[in-house]
């Protein structure tokens, strides 16, 4: 399992970092498309729909995504729309959570099915934006949720059930624990501090996402961020409830030793929009 982990993460590095520090954006865009594509056919099978309606989706979102493209919306500045996958995200998202796992089956599929077709293409749309915006601001996005991910899991490992008198969303995933959470909030807000500074102090052509907040106050940086890191949690618990009412460990087996493409970008699919929506207002 270790080994094919490994390899598996090789082969990405090998597509995604050539792509992503390519002198134009244009090819993580692309690359950014296969891989929801995937997770739309992934999407599909998570809903009971078989092979060629899974299919079907996935060319829909390749669809609505080469659409959004070719009207120019990567470089655009969209505040309602990111405003309004924002609000939809959180209200959205503490709805799912607070039904559990026996209330996702009762959502009819006519609402299932368009629902996540449409939070992949906010998905994808908000990856590809960042990365015309910049490397260095896509890339603090990004991290972000790599380091809130990590540090919740050694918080987890070395605190869990120390603290906290119970866990997190016993329900829905029963290995993550409230110390995870706090201490992947306590990663990113060291993180964010750290990259505002690392900003100014090197002169970083292209602001990140901490800079670009920084520039409001401290304290809206360091709310935001912590902001960030619950909504990571949130796309990280809504898709598990999802697989749990589906009765599966992983979406797929698209990347051997990593479950499916939707495992591994779950936590992005909320902060990815709600990242374009507190930059864009900030703006504004």
């Amino acid at each position: 399992m270790l080994k094919q982990r490994i390899i598996t993460a090789l082969v990405l590095l090998a597509i995604l970092l050539p792509a992503l520090f390519a002198s134009t954006p244009e090819p993580f865009a692309a690359v950014a498309l296969v891989l929801i594509a995937a997770g739309a056919w992934e999407w599909g099978r998570l809903n009971t729909c078989g092979q060629p309606l899974s299919l079907l989706f996935a060319l829909i979102c390749v669809g609505l995504c080469a659409g959004s493209w070719r009207l120019g919306w990567l470089g655009q500045s969209m505040p309602m729309l990111w405003a309004g996958a924002g609000v939809t995200w959180v209200l959205g998202g503490a709805w799912l959570l607070r039904r559990g796992v026996a209330g996702w089956s009762s959502i009819p599929h006519g609402v299932r099915l368009p629902v996540g077709l449409l939070a992949l293409w906010l998905a994808w749309l908000a990856v590809a934006q960042a990365r015309f915006v910049g490397i260095n601001f896509l890339l603090s996005i990004l991290v972000l949720v790599w380091v809130a991910d990590i540090f919740a899991y050694f918080a987890g490992r070395a605190f869990g059930g120390r603290v906290a008198a119970g866990k997190l969303a016993p329900s829905i995933s029963p290995g993550k624990s409230w110390e995870g959470v706090w201490g992947g909030m306590a990663g990113v807000v060291t993180l964010a501090f750290l990259w505002a500074w690392a900003d100014r102090a090197l002169g970083a052509g292209v602001a990140s996402f901490y800079t670009r907040l920084s520039i409001h106050g401290g304290w809206l940086l360091l709310i935001a961020v912590l902001f960030m890191a619950a909504m990571s949690v949130v796309g990280d618990l809504v898709e598990s409830l999802i697989k749990r009412s589906a009765g599966v460990k992983d979406s797929s087996g698209l990347l051997p030793g990593h479950g499916g493409v939707l495992d591994r970008v779950d936590a992005l699919l909320p902060t990815l929009p709600l990242a374009m929506m507190l930059v864009t207002l900030g703006r504004s």
